[in-house]
This record gives C-alpha cells, sequence and structure tokens, in this order.
C-alpha cells in the first residue's frame, strides 16, 4: 500500500456520506416506472432506504442521484428533507451516476471523508448494518463492504436442448455475494471509477478498487438487506420491514 496514501488516510477524522444512485429504470420488475419509487409498507421503496441512513447517527448527509427527467423524485424525497441532497446528474449506468455524484459533491467533501454507495432497492438496511459496516471497516485504506457468505451449493450453468443444465458444482470455499453499501474514501472511490476502462464491466464499487490492486474488506450483512429485482422480492422486503430491525 503506498505510505502516503496511508498517511493521508489517517491524518482526517472522516465524516460518513451516504450516496444512492437511483437513476435506473428497473426493466426486470415490468413494473410500468422505476423500481425504486414502487410502494413498499406505505412508502415508496426508496424512501426506506433512505430513512435508514437518517436515522443513523454516523451519517453526516445522503446524496440521492436521479436522472435530469426524474418526474417521481420530488413527491419522495420533498426538498425540506432534512440531511438529504437530490443530484440531478444520474448516467446512462450505475457506475457513471456514481462517478457523476461524486463529482457533484466535491466542495462538500474531503479527499478522506468515507463515501457509502448503495443501492436504491435495498430497503431493507438498518442503522445498525450501517454501523457494522463503520465499524468493520475502520481505518482499513482500502474500504470495505457488506456481503454475505455463499451456504448453497453453487452450480455452474450449460445450454441444453430445453432451458439449461448443471454443467459443474463449484466449491463456494471463500464466496460471497456482495452487498450495499460499499465504504471507500473519497478519493479512492473517485480514483477507482475514474480509471475504470469499461463502465459496464463494474458491477459494484468494490469491483472498480479491486482493479487497483486492493482488496475491500468484507463485513457480514444480513439477509433482510437484499436487492429488490423481481416482483417477488418486493413480499419479501415488505416480510423483514414488518419484522422490525433485527440485526
Amino acid at each position: 500500500m503506498n505510505d502516503t496514501f496511508q498517511t493521508a488516510h489517517k491524518a482526517h477524522t472522516p465524516r460518513y456520506f451516504a450516496l444512492l444512485p437511483a437513476a435506473g429504470v428497473g426493466a426486470r420488475m415490468a413494473a410500468g416506472h422505476p423500481k425504486q419509487y414502487l410502494p413498499l409498507s406505505g412508502l415508496a421503496m426508496l424512501r426506506h432506504t433512505v430513512e435508514a441512513f437518517r436515522a443513523s447517527e454516523l451519517i453526516a448527509h445522503t446524496y440521492v442521484v436521479v436522472s435530469a427527467d426524474d418526474g417521481y423524485i420530488d413527491d419522495v424525497l420533498p426538498a425540506d428533507l432534512s440531511g438529504v441532497t437530490v443530484l440531478r446528474c444520474g448516467g446512462a449506468t450505475r457506475m457513471d451516476s456514481v462517478l457523476n455524484g461524486l463529482r457533484a459533491v466535491a466542495a462538500e467533501v474531503s479527499a478522506t471523508d468515507m463515501i457509502l454507495v448503495h443501492d436504491a432497492a435495498r430497503p431493507g438496511l438498518t442503522p445498525a448494518l450501517i454501523t457494522r459496516l463503520i465499524d468493520g471497516v475502520g481505518e482499513d485504506p482500502a474500504g470495505g463492504l457488506l456481503a454475505l457468505p455463499v451456504v448453497d451449493t453453487v452450480k455452474r450453468s450449460a445450454p441444453a436442448a430445453q432451458g439449461v443444465c448443471a454443467a459443474a458444482t463449484i466449491a463456494r470455499d471463500g464466496m460471497w455475494l456482495a452487498q450495499t453499501p460499499q465504504m471507500f474514501s473519497y478519493q479512492l472511490l473517485l480514483r477507482a471509477l475514474s480509471s475504470a476502462s469499461d463502465p459496464n464491466a463494474i458491477t459494484d464499487d468494490a469491483s472498480a478498487v479491486e482493479l487497483l490492486g486492493l482488496t475491500p474488506r468484507l463485513i457480514e450483512g444480513h439477509p433482510r438487506n437484499l436487492k429488490v429485482t423481481l416482483p417477488a422480492d418486493l413480499r419479501i422486503a415488505e416480510m423483514y420491514l414488518a419484522a422490525g430491525e433485527s440485526t
């Protein structure tokens, strides 16, 4: 690890900022409008996600990145909502939205402040999970992310005459399923995303950091922090929300 980078990281007591890319259209949900605005236990999904950060005493501010022509956000996150700023600079890909958001807040954060990037469609996040991530990563200059160890048998598929078939079993030892938030210093995340040559190859922020040769910490998350992708996921998310915080 670069000594200059480590020294700069420790020279400033970091603040923690949330950054939520919410410019996606949620095509797999087939809902007719972006999935982050679907109603979930009485609130839009995005509002549940934002409220987890607003309820955390560790988060200095939350930024939500939406597309320039988003017609839903003002009803979900009114301008007078404390601790939240909407940035209308969403890009064509998730990586573009995060990068645009980082550049938009450059004057508001310091290089060594920590950015927690979180999927808008993970409404099961809790303040306790946010604390677990921040405490678990600590001062590690490579940052880290919530994730779940793989417990099921993993199969590699292959095309078949009808559908697909199981072609091989993959060892699950050391395998984890990435969640969010994923937390990195502002300077590291900006550097990692700016240097990534293929936005479509960056499926999460940690993958961009890994391309720099760094190894972010894996902090065990919770199944309630699932990403709502398909219609059936809505019912699971509502179940966790109804159960309250149990992490």
